[in-house]
């Protein structure tokens, strides 16, 4: 699916990533269920966990069993639930992967924020491709590469590559371990880096509807080794109970996200349709979480933001899509974005619907608009 609309003066395509079906969805909630029964007493998935370092465990046993579970739900070797988020997924991947010094090869694009202060921290030396363009990225990958580094979310409004395909035309040339960034894609789309041949694929829990601050990486076994030689403290471990909860509320994320898939497009589809008046277009966009975006005809933005926070909508984010987040979202353009389109700033509003329809989105901005204008 692509999207071709005129923002200001700028012919600007969109290439918004494939989500999961009503039914895909359904299907993953059932393997997980089926996956978590194979691995867990009746009891057992309905007590609370147990605590500490657990002699040889190294961790609560629970923790243990819930990591295991998920290993054999994305079809892993292993999987490691670490503190940190999805930041700290990805900087325990890079720091078991990677040394000082080394070459890893990115996209020419903005590095998320959070990673580029991991891969900065680390001295990690960045060698940057147009990873839209395969040839390109083939013809990057020299000997001294030590790992290609690639987020499945768009960093670009017009990047338009396909993981599946990149994975694939560097498997046919290199060994090079290769670590994906899943944290706006995970149980959205159908698969994550893994799936298709990536050492390790990294992804924040709390965004997955589970408790704050929990991260995940689905990985190779020696990754998962290394990251728990090098996590070994007690104070660093995921408790029982936590474990249980990041399990728990993933069983909810694939078919609420395909709910919200489809609303979005709903949105999309009414606004195109010239049912919001000082609404130019609006188009859909995996920029960061799968989001609208909304062209107004007047540089009204932030008004618009602030009186939807009036009429009930959330005006800033918590965790994107984390459990405190229902309320459909209203707010600004991400910063990667407004550096790309700088134009554009005061025209543009970000829309999340969250939980909501697309009749409760409609009604807040047609309000706002209205309040505005």
């Amino acid at each position: 699916m692509d999207n071709n609309i005129v923002i200001g003066v700028k012919d600007m395509q969109t290439f918004p990533l494939e989500c999961l079906t009503i039914e895909e969805a359904k299907k993953l909630q059932f393997k997980l269920i089926d996956v978590i029964t194979h691995n867990l007493t009746g009891q057992e998935f309905l007590s609370m966990g147990d605590l500490g370092v657990v002699p040889g465990y190294g961790r609560p046993v629970i923790t243990t069993k819930v990591e295991k579970i998920l290993a054999e739900f994305f079809g892993s070797q292993d999987a490691v639930l670490v503190r940190g988020s999805g930041t700290g997924a990805i900087r325990f991947a890079l720091q078991a992967v990677l040394r000082p010094g080394d070459r890893v090869l990115v996209h020419d694009s903005p590095v998320y924020s959070t990673t580029s202060t991991t891969m900065e921290s680390m001295g990690l030396d960045l060698a940057r491709v147009d990873m839209n363009d395969t040839q390109a990225l083939l013809k990057a990958l020299k000997d001294d590469i030590k790992l290609v580094y690639i987020q499945h979310s768009r960093q670009k409004s017009s990047d338009r590559y396909d993981m599946y395909e990149l994975i694939r035309a560097i498997r046919k040339v290199a060994d090079v371990p290769i670590i994906t960034d899943e944290n706006y894609t995970v149980l959205k789309t159908r698969y994550i880096g893994t799936q298709l041949g990536a050492n390790a694929s990294c992804f924040s829990c709390f965004k997955l509807l589970g408790p704050a601050g929990i991260g995940c990486v689905i990985c190779d076994s020696d990754i998962a080794g290394r990251i728990r030689e090098m996590n070994y403290s007690g104070g660093g471990q995921v408790q029982g109970f936590e474990a249980m909860e990041v399990m728990r509320s993933m069983v909810y994320v694939p078919v609420m996200q395909a709910i919200q898939a489809e609303e979005t497009a709903k949105v999309t589809d009414a606004i195109n349709s010239a049912e919001v008046k000082g609404a130019k277009a609006a188009y859909i966009v995996n920029a960061q979480s799968r989001t609208i975006l909304v062209e107004l005809e007047e540089p009204i933005s932030a008004r618009v933001i602030k009186e939807a926070g009036k009429l009930g909508a959330a005006t800033h984010p918590v965790g994107s899509e984390s459990r405190y987040e229902a309320v459909p979202m209203f707010y600004r353009a991400s910063g990667t974005f407004i550096k790309e389109n700088p134009e554009i700033k005061d025209y543009i509003i970000r829309i999340n619907p969250m939980r909501s329809g697309s009749e409760t989105v409609l009604r807040i901005l047609k309000e706002a608009m209205e309040k505005v204008r």
